[in-house]
């Protein structure tokens, strides 16, 4: 019985393809595929039911499967779109094969509907597996990205590097800062380190352990940590919760701890006379000669 009603569906596809381009358009409106274009849209469709029907005729298909699902990924289509148009698909074919049935009784209707299903579940679990893959090594290679800048240590000027820290720090990211820390300050020749944590939303008892544990290990190959962005909130806190940061310089402003940093490497910051002013006197005294 199942191959009486694949014949019927592969011999009438034509139909039943207008019956689910119509329906899938239906649902365009309003929803996740609405700012795509109709062109688009449209030839996508049309892969799409292609692929289905490809999948019935060779009782299922991995490299077309595998294919389109990589594509719909690359175009950042979600995958309720690949769920939604098998379900359509599942509800047009039934109702084909049931309008062509002459004797329709309870019996009949369970068979058609085992038969669509033995067809559609297949190329379900296939596509939603090669979809989820795809997204978990997309979202792992971001991860890697992201944990690549969650960490940065940014070389200033010779001698001082400096650490911006944004967001939550995890047991997981104070491993990667302190990786980076001691890589940066080997391959910098880093004698100042400023670790930032002004963009830091919380500190508490696990944070500020991971950034002393950074510091010491910088301390331990021959460098100095200098922690600055101590907001007064921060500062409370640290204090509040019986914190010791006294083993390393501390500054409530990056600028603050830049010019310590440049101090503790024998340097300070001076100002320049005004070139102007310079410029008007010896001009005042050039003419003062003339007029002698």
């Amino acid at each position: 019985m199942n191959e009486k009603f694949k014949r019927i569906a592969l011999d009438n596809s034509d139909t039943i393809v207008q019956m689910w381009l119509e329906e899938i358009d239906s649902l365009k409106d309003g929803n996740y595929t609405a700012t795509i274009s109709d062109e688009l849209f449209e030839s996508t469709n049309r892969e799409f039911v292609n692929v289905i029907f490809t999948s019935i005729k060779s009782q299922g298909a991995t490299s077309t499967v595998e294919n389109f699902s990589e594509k719909i990924i690359n175009l950042g289509w979600p995958l309720s779109y690949i769920t939604d148009g098998l379900q359509v698909f599942r509800r047009v074919t039934i109702d084909y094969i049931l309008s062509q049935s002459e004797k329709v009784d309870s019996n009949f209707i369970s068979e058609v509907l085992m038969s669509v299903d033995k067809w559609v579940e297949p190329i379900i679990r296939e596509l939603v597996n090669e979809y989820s893959g795809s997204w978990e090594h997309i979202v792992s290679l971001q991860r890697v990205a992201l944990q690549e800048l969650s960490a940065p240590l940014i070389p200033v000027t010779e001698g001082i590097t400096v650490m911006p820290l944004i967001g939550t720090v995890d047991t997981e990211r104070a491993k990667l800062i302190m990786e980076n820390l001691l890589e940066g300050v080997i391959k910098h020749g880093s004698e100042v380190v400023l670790i930032d944590i002004t963009g830091v939303p919380v500190v508490d008892t696990m944070v500020a352990h991971h950034i002393i544990q950074a510091a010491e290990a910088v301390r331990l190959i021959g460098a100095t940590c200098i922690l600055v962005g101590i907001r007064p909130e921060i500062a409370q806190t640290i204090v509040n919760l019986g914190i010791d940061l006294s083993k390393f310089p501390t500054k409530s402003s990056l600028k603050k701890g830049f010019t310590r940093a440049l101090e503790l490497t024998d340097r300070k910051i001076v100002e320049i006379e005004n070139k102007d002013n310079n410029i008007d006197e010896i001009l005042n005294s050039i003419q003062k000669v003339q007029g002698e």
